[in-house]
């Protein structure tokens, strides 16, 4: 009767020794794990700061990098564009806003006022040279139709019109009041370039 009870004992014993050892070992394999996971973890974090670190801290410029640097931003302070103050520029009820414009700015023409008599075309005139120009555009006016009324124009390069680059299209305009005594208005469109603007030759 002893012995059954002792190996009643043993065995229970031993069962209990055997589940505690199994769950020595599965927490010891999940501790590992979970130290395997979080170092891993850090050590992908430090990769990335490192590799942020560097592109927020580029390699010092040669000179020769620092002198083209120095070249471009002459040429953008250079060219920086800032438009005029308006003039408003008069002959009879047509206005024009300004007596010099940029490359690729638009030149507002406003007809106010006219009489039910008056009738003809607005004749905008590109310089082909010093004493002769062409006709750019006409504006067909109507006082007995309207009295007033805007209007914009923007010269461009046009391959279509003849304009092959920015050659033809700087220099004194000329706006003719056809059909009517009104005298004509001059402007000018200098070297200057609005930002953006397409100023590729076409021809």
């Amino acid at each position: 009767m002893r012995k059954v009870f002792r190996d009643f004992w043993k065995i229970k014993y031993v069962k209990k020794g055997l589940t505690i050892g199994i769950v020595a070992g599965v927490s010891v394999f999940v501790i590992i794990l979970a130290i395997v996971l979080i170092s891993s973890e850090k050590s992908d974090v430090i990769e990335v700061e490192d590799t942020l670190n560097k592109e927020i801290k580029p390699e010092p410029e040669t000179p020769e990098i620092q002198e083209k640097l120095d070249e471009i931003e002459k040429i953008n302070l250079k060219n920086e564009y800032s438009p005029k103050e308006r003039e408003w520029i008069t002959s009879g009820p047509f206005q024009i806003d300004r007596s010099q414009y940029a490359i690729g700015e638009k030149i507002f023409i406003i007809i106010g006022g006219l009489n039910v008599n008056e009738k003809g075309q607005i004749a905008v005139m590109r310089p082909l040279n010093d004493t002769h120009y062409t006709v750019y555009l006409t504006i067909p006016f109507d006082g007995a139709a309207k009295s007033a009324f805007n209007y914009y124009l923007e010269p461009q390069i046009s391959k279509a019109r003849g304009i092959c680059s920015v050659d033809d299209i700087i220099g004194k305009w000329v706006i003719i009041f056809r059909g009517t005594d009104y005298p004509n208005l001059n402007f000018e469109i200098t070297k200057d370039v609005v930002p953006s603007t397409d100023i590729k030759p076409v021809c």
